[in-house]
């Protein structure tokens, strides 16, 4: 099977995570390489980056008073550990409506110092949302659920702040391209591979004062060990010196600046939301008119604007399609692997142009009009 090279797309690449790397960033990298790549991270020229990072997110969020950035090694499942650890107090409630949801989940239940988590479940392709009850102490919830394509509003629980109840929104896949008012969480986390273009091994939170304050409460208490490098009042600490605890994977840090100030540069996170949301239009619009395809989440508005999954007709072989696009350098458009459906899964990051999903979807017409006739 051939398509035309008129069909393809000028950049391939619809990874869900990793995603895109811009050419700038590589160029940034480049450039950093003889003052920053192989230096301390304890000198000026790294903790100068990190701060680049913390007052770009800053502007980037709208951080409120009082928000603090904090940095951390490990992805966001380390700041899953680091949560449980240092943020929950006796008992979390998740909502849960996808892989990355019910993993935090399973992490707070799996603790043997918390009592058992409130888990509210609803079926992947849709969404739950948290509720208020009186005996929990952090709600918590992702803004966009990577395995499935579904995004969720961040709207704290009512009642919660009255309660001094935490609101923990996982915002990996979302950060930097959904439309966020930070005001509603307690910590707002991600990780910089998603939205960012960066790599893994790194996660940011944007902390409120209550947060801060329950992890030195929490920690302090002398009733509970945490590692230090579980300690979200040590990474706080480090932050605030635009360190890190440990060594961190400077290559990401350069990319991530990078990226921020793109962003920042091209008019901020309404831009990155707004070039989103011409592409999910055309995913979802595309999807709607062909027969033999279907959005996978039902609400119009529960699909998210940045990952976007495709149901196939059983009589279309999705992985057939998935092969004849990457014969073709069109790459990482199948589905999340536990959810074992007949679909594609396509990354609208804001760095993935709105006409490369458009010639995308051409060439996924062409392919299954071949496979059709074959």
């Amino acid at each position: 099977m051939t398509i035309p090279a008129g069909l393809l797309p000028a950049d391939g690449r619809f990874g869900s995570g990793p995603s895109k790397v811009r050419a700038a960033q590589v160029d940034a990298l480049v450039a950093a390489g003889p003052h920053v790549l192989g230096t301390s991270h304890r000198q000026a020229p790294v903790r100068s980056l990190v701060r680049r990072v913390r007052e770009g997110m800053a502007e980037l969020f709208a951080l409120p008073d009082g928000y603090e950035v904090v940095l951390g090694n490990g992805g966001s499942t380390s700041f899953w550990d680091v949560a449980t650890a240092c943020l929950v107090r006796e008992r979390a409630q998740h909502a849960a409506f996808g892989e990355f949801g019910s993993k935090f989940a399973a992490a707070t239940t799996a603790a043997p110092f918390l009592e058992p988590s409130h888990v509210i479940t609803a079926a992947p392709g849709s969404i739950a949302v948290p509720e208020p009850a009186a005996d929990v102490d952090v709600y918590a919830w992702p803004h966009n659920e990577t395995s499935t394509g579904a995004m969720a509003p961040v709207r704290r629980v009512p009642g919660s702040r009255e309660q001094g109840a935490l609101t923990l929104v996982d915002a990996t896949s979302g950060a930097g391209a959904l439309p966020v008012d930070v005001s509603e969480t307690d910590v707002y986390y991600f990780a910089p591979q998603k939205v960012f273009g960066s790599d893994g091994g790194l996660w940011l939170a944007l902390c409120s004062p209550d947060a801060l304050a329950r992890a030195e409460q929490v920690e302090s208490s002398g009733t509970r060990w945490v590692p230090e490098s579980l300690s979200l009042r040590t990474a706080a600490a480090s932050s605030r010196q635009d360190q890190t605890l440990n060594t961190p994977a400077i290559a990401t840090l350069v990319m991530l600046a990078e990226q921020v100030e793109w962003i920042l540069g091209n008019g901020g996170l309404g831009w990155a939301a707004a070039r989103s949301g011409e592409s999910a239009t055309h995913l979802y619009g595309w999807a709607g008119s062909r027969p033999w395809a279907t959005p996978f989440v039902s609400d119009p508005a529960h699909r998210s604007t940045v990952v976007g999954t495709i149901d196939l007709d059983d009589a279309v072989d999705a992985k057939a399609v998935v092969a004849a696009l990457r014969d073709h350098g069109v790459l990482d458009v199948f589905p999340y692997r536990k959810l074992g459906r007949n679909q594609l899964r396509v990354a609208m990051f804001p760095a993935i142009e709105p006409d490369d999903v458009r010639a995308l979807t051409a060439c996924v017409d062409h392919v299954v009009e071949q496979l059709a006739s074959s």
